[in-house]
């Protein structure tokens, strides 16, 4: 099986990649080949098998064609512009997020056969703000560009799905937590830091009130649902190929209280409010909980409580981002 990572550089596409490496095989079947692509040239797993590193721009067809070559199998699509960067230089959102999309959509229609792609979409896709909640036949109608560009990707990867050209699945991600190194330009970025510099031995802020809820997963399961969206069978999707995934509405104050589960009286009081109106403008339209019944019924596993995210977090990438910020 061949397998390549759109954005194998971003720290999902670095574990994605990893766990890939440790099983060797998906779906039961053996990995042959792995290629990473992104801006940068991606980290190297180690492997039993050949894996090629590749930089390039999303946007530019030739390049992203050498990144998906013949025989491809699978394609992982996590490359993105995030919300706030998207928001902020429009034309760059557009390139990456959407013109970055159509050049996968075509490189995969040069195939000979039609790859599997798994495409991370994102709760911003949707509005409502805090009191909706989403069923899956739910209307997409972003409060956003980084929303509105994802959204027209699903529907582009979805009609290419109709007319043969790949199998798309579209995982309509949630805000991912607790995501390890440093602060990024995404919106949502301060979930992440109210817990992870606190559990660092650092003080932040946080932008929004204390009952802010939001809709999140974690590293693992995020990873746990790409794999199965590559493995399993689409026939049931039918046309509609966009997945809510189970995740877990928590507010602020809920993760604050596992932190201090987790972390201490100490750790939770490095935390203080401060708020951000233009944060905020951008947060306040997503919604903070899904039905995502039909995503249990296709065998996507749900997400664990506030404390279970705070746990894998110390487990699996306390320590790398301690290394990675030079902290002892």
């Amino acid at each position: 099986m061949r397998i390549t990572i759109l954005g194998g550089g971003g720290f999902l596409g670095r574990k994605l990649a990893a766990r890939l490496a440790r099983e060797g095989q998906l779906g039961g079947k053996a990995i042959t080949s792995l290629t990473l692509f992104d801006l940068n040239v991606p980290p190297v797993p180690e492997a039993a098998f050949p894996v090629r590193r590749l930089a390039g721009d999303i946007a530019e067809p030739t390049a992203v064609a050498e990144a998906i070559p013949p025989g491809t199998d699978v394609v992982f699509h996590l490359a993105a512009v995030v919300s706030a960067a998207a928001e902020a230089d429009f034309d760059l959102g557009m390139r990456v997020n959407l013109h970055g999309t159509l050049a996968v959509l075509e490189a995969c229609r040069a195939l000979e056969k039609a790859p599997r792609v798994v495409f991370t979409s994102s709760v911003a896709s949707f509005g409502g703000g805090q009191d909706a909640v989403i069923p899956d036949d739910g209307r997409q109608l972003p409060a956003n560009s980084y929303g509105a560009q994802k959204a027209v990707g699903e529907l582009l990867l979805q009609d290419a799905t109709r007319r043969g050209f790949l199998d798309a699945v579209s995982i309509r991600l949630p805000t991912v937590i607790v995501r390890p190194g440093r602060p990024n330009k995404a919106a949502s970025s301060f979930v992440s830091a109210i817990v992870r510099e606190p559990l660092l031995g650092l003080t932040t802020t946080c932008p929004v009130d204390p009952d802010f809820a939001i809709w999140a997963c974690s590293p693992r399961r995020a990873v746990e649902w790409f794999l199965h969206a590559a493995t399993m069978n689409t026939a049931t999707l039918g046309l509609d190929r966009g997945i809510n995934p189970p995740g877990l509405s928590v507010s602020v104050s809920e993760l604050l209280g596992a932190l201090e589960i987790v972390g201490g009286t100490e750790a939770r009081s490095r935390v203080t409010f401060a708020p951000d109106p233009a944060i905020e403008a951008i947060v306040s339209g997503w919604p903070a909980a899904f039905t995502a019944e039909r995503a249990l019924t296709l065998g996507f596993t749900q997400q664990e409580d506030a404390r279970a995210v705070l746990e894998a977090f110390l487990t699996d990438d306390l320590a790398a981002t301690k290394a990675e910020r030079a902290m002892s």
